[in-house]
């Protein structure tokens, strides 16, 4: 055996030996060789798993947080509404709600006592009197709102609007206004001229 061939058997065993070595881990790093490195691989994705779940907490937590920091919006119960009429003088509205309440007894008084006749109840004639005294006091509560309301104004003042007539009669007093104050501006200005020139002449 020479020293070739020694030199050559001694590389060929090392070779072996570090294949051996090297047969257990994976050729490429990607690719798993045996049931120990499965295990290995598997870890990464456990971890990955458990970080999603917690980011997907904490993501949900921070929601949470975030709507119990905005400020709650109060939807109103009703919505005020201007009103179309102007509202009425007080006591006015204290004629008309008991005109409103004298009528509604009238009509139940009239309502009982045409019940009482249909059923032949005694009843029935002391209602009618009692509707007819009420159909009176009624009357006399509506007109009684007429009444206040009238010297309500009186008293208070009535808001008038000038119709169209009187308006057509004040543009015609305006007109007429103006068309004078011109002409006495116009006059002025022709006494004023003639002065100057007499001034001149002279």
């Amino acid at each position: 055996m020479g020293t070739a061939e020694r030199h050559k058997a001694l590389s060929d065993s090392g070779t072996a030996h570090v294949t051996a070595q090297r047969d257990p881990e994976a050729p490429d790093r990607d690719i798993p060789a045996d049931g120990g490195g499965t295990a290995a691989y598997e870890k990464p994705a456990e971890e990955d798993a458990s970080r999603t779940a917690a980011e997907m907490r904490s993501a949900e937590a921070g929601k949470k947080r975030a709507a119990q920091e905005q400020p709650y919006h109060y939807r109103p119960l009703w919505v005020e509404e201007p009103a179309r009429r102007r509202r009425l003088p007080d006591p006015v509205r204290t004629s008309a709600v008991r005109a409103v309440l004298i009528i509604a007894v009238t009509l139940v008084q009239a309502m009982v006592a045409f019940l009482c006749t249909m059923a032949g109840s005694w009843l029935a004639f002391p209602m009618v009197l009692s509707s007819v005294a009420s159909t009176v006091v009624a009357t006399w509560g509506a007109l009684d709102v007429w009444v206040t309301r009238q010297v309500w104004n009186q008293r208070n003042g009535v808001v008038s609007t000038p119709s169209s007539t009187a308006r057509a009669l004040r543009r015609e007093r305006r007109r007429a206004r103006r068309q004078a104050r011109a002409a006495e501006r116009t006059q002025e200005r022709i006494r004023r001229r003639g002065g100057a020139g007499q001034l001149s002449h002279s």
